[in-house]
């Protein structure tokens, strides 16, 4: 099913972003100048991948999973808008989709980003209930 939605995401023929429970790209591009960045080239290039990036990764692409992921976690140097529950969400379908790549690390970080230091059980559990419609979105197996 990811190769289905990868390939009409790649054609054209339909945009997976664009659904209700994906918002736009572009709605997470922070408006802060990149100059304020400690790494303003890193920021910039942020910016610049970010809408091929997020797009990637709804239609399942596992490097771009965690690229979004960990942007939503940290910001990506000021590039994107910060947002942890949607960095666990993500976190939360890299392996709960169970792909051929995923690791260790992968179930590290749901702990790091989504653990009780990161977010409070209210917040955990809205990334947990978001992941699940995000994995049914794109086809991934629970």
């Amino acid at each position: 099913m990811q190769w289905f939605a990868a390939a009409l995401l790649a054609c054209g023929c339909v945009n997976l972003a664009a659904f209700a429970n994906f918002p736009p790209a572009r709605d997470y591009l922070a408006t802060t100048s990149c100059s304020l960045s400690a790494t303003p080239a890193a920021c910039r290039n942020t910016r610049a991948a970010w809408v091929a990036t997020y797009a990637s990764a709804v239609g399942g692409a596992y490097d771009s999973q965690k690229a979004v992921a960990q942007c939503f976690s940290t910001g990506c140097d000021k590039a994107i808008v910060e947002d942890r529950v949607l960095g666990c969400a993500w976190r939360h379908v890299i392996v709960g989709s169970k792909h051929a790549t995923t690791a260790d690390a992968d179930r590290a970080s749901v702990e790091t980003f989504c653990g009780g230091n990161a977010l409070d059980e209210a917040d955990r559990q809205t990334a947990r209930d978001q992941a699940g419609v995000w994995m049914q979105l794109i086809g991934a197996t629970q």
